[in-house]
């Protein structure tokens, strides 16, 4: 596909990048094939870039024929390309963000055609943590987690045992768990520092903001209950409606996991990403009057394994690999450093402190 060199000054949100986007001294500023938003073209003004190669063109949330070159959406690029990334995912996402901008609504459409073929991809993948690792940054950070909540939402209900038609449905539910924000001031929702009250408050109703977007577009009522009860608890602590126990769908219950795991592995604007193991022993913690148990031990179980063969950094110092886990006690495997073999059930003082790829 052909790209199109415009002015940084009458760029749109929704132009595709053509081409990676550097500065005068070298430093990558707007990746290729990025589906840009507000923040993207802020950041080409604020890097005094002149002019950007682009792909696409979109007009009121749908693509348009930028010239006898150009013919098919970055939708449809979606779709028909059989290795379809995160990064894809994450633009679809911000396509999304922008229709809801430009129409009030969101079409699901476009949300098959981003997330089926990414769960194709996840069914050849085992090493979940090590995905989860190479999907992480503090650019796109609100777009990212929705990918990522998708993702998880998707493995977790596959663990429980649900099929694949609704495991998909269920992966749908935490891809779109935060389209309310969409209605969220962009300053409130990268501000580097702790939130006011009054922000918090206004950051608190994009759970109804995305049940009423969700339910608007006619989409699954059960999708739409996910999006508004992804913050409920179950001894009723949460938000919107502080609803407990049962009166909490399923689907919540599981992006609720998805959400709390992805948030604290990922570098945000004012939170470094927290230790893999460390947020697995906060979710366990979470799984004791908050968080639906089954959900939550199902998800730890499921990822343990996947720490055998990781390099860990032991709270000694000391640099090592996991070799096995502890049937009755996950968070202490047993680890080799060096020619020495350590059961750390058997050293209490000893803690691994973080995991590597």
């Amino acid at each position: 596909m052909s790209s199109l060199k415009v002015s940084v000054t009458e760029l749109h949100v929704g132009d595709r990048t053509g081409s990676d986007i550097f500065n005068w001294n070298g430093l990558l500023v707007v990746s290729a094939h990025t589906v840009l938003n507000g923040e993207d073209i802020d950041k080409l003004h604020r890097h005094n870039i002149d002019y950007v190669d682009i792909m696409l063109r979109f007009d009121g949330g749908l693509p348009e024929q930028q010239n006898s070159n150009v013919t098919s959406s970055a939708i449809d690029d979606l779709k028909e390309d059989p290795t379809v990334t995160f990064a894809n995912a994450v633009d679809t996402m911000k396509l999304l963000f922008y229709e809801v901008e430009q129409n009030g609504q969101i079409k699901e459409a476009h949300i098959d055609n981003a997330f089926k073929p990414l769960t194709d991809h996840f069914k050849q993948e085992n090493d979940v943590v090590s995905l989860l690792l190479t999907m992480n940054s503090k650019d796109d950070y609100t777009y990212q987690h929705c990918v990522q909540v998708g993702m998880l939402s998707y493995y977790i209900a596959k663990w429980l045992g649900y099929s694949e038609e609704e495991a998909l449905i269920v992966g749908k539910a935490g891809y779109v768990h935060d389209i309310g924000k969409s209605n969220i001031s962009l300053d409130i929702l990268n501000k580097p520092g702790r939130l006011t009250d009054q922000e918090f408050d206004e950051v608190k109703k994009h759970a109804n903001y995305g049940y009423n977007l969700v339910k608007s577009s006619n989409m699954d009522e059960a999708i739409a209950l996910a999006a508004l009860q992804h913050h409920e608890r179950l001894d009723g602590s949460g938000y919107p409606s502080k609803l407990s126990g049962d009166d909490i769908h399923p689907y919540a219950k599981i992006v609720a996991v998805a959400d709390i795991y992805s948030a604290m592995v990922s570098n945000r604007v004012f939170q470094k990403k927290q230790s893999l193991l460390v947020v697995l022993k906060e979710l366990h913690r979470l799984s004791f009057g908050q968080l639906d148990p089954q959900v939550a031990q199902v998800f730890i179980r499921n990822m343990i394994p996947n720490f055998i063969g990781k390099r860990v950094l032991l709270s000694s110092g000391e640099i090592g690999h996991v070799i096995m886990t502890h049937p009755s006690d996950f968070f202490k495997p047993l680890v080799q450093v060096k020619e020495r073999f350590i059961n750390l059930t058997e050293q209490p003082d000893l803690e691994i402190e973080e995991i590597y790829i």
